[in-house]
């Protein structure tokens, strides 16, 4: 892993996303993108996501479809995004266990914070790549189940 992972992550709970505005007046597909979390250990924070819907934004060349925070409490750690274009999307994910915003790093640039990508995708060296971690979201209700370490 390296410095990249962790600004990539932070940097798209910075830039501000177009997308959560108000939706358009298109008549696109309903969509629901149920996301849930497995693996939270520490009861603190949230689980902060970032939702994107190309390779290049993935890759930090754009802002994320949407960014949502989800706090961590006992129970069922969901959140369910609706109002989306069917198409292929990719999610980065941490734990925001100190709740300070944005992901902890050590001195050489590791996350310290527990994270994770749609698919369960592994990075190497860095996040996990797009081709891993994009799914397809159709019309209807589509689950994303992610273990965040």
């Amino acid at each position: 892993m390296t410095n990249r992972l962790a600004i990539l992550l932070a940097s798209a709970f910075l830039a501000p996303s177009p997308a959560a505005a108000a939706p358009t007046a298109t008549a696109a597909p309903a969509t629901k993108l149920d996301i849930n979390f497995t693996g939270v250990e520490t009861r603190t924070g949230s689980i902060m996501i970032a939702l994107f819907d190309s390779e290049d934004s993935y890759n930090g060349k754009g802002a994320p479809v949407r960014a949502v925070a989800v706090p961590v409490k006992d129970g069922a750690l969901t959140t369910l995004i609706a109002g989306l274009a069917p198409g292929r999307y990719a999610i980065k994910a941490f734990h925001d266990v100190d709740g300070d915003g944005k992901m902890g790093i050590n001195p050489f640039g590791m996350p310290i914070e527990p994270f994770a990508f749609s698919n369960n995708a592994k990075g190497n060296r860095g996040p996990a790549v797009w081709a891993d971690a994009a799914f397809t979201l159709a019309p209807g209700a589509t689950v994303q189940a992610i273990t965040i370490q």
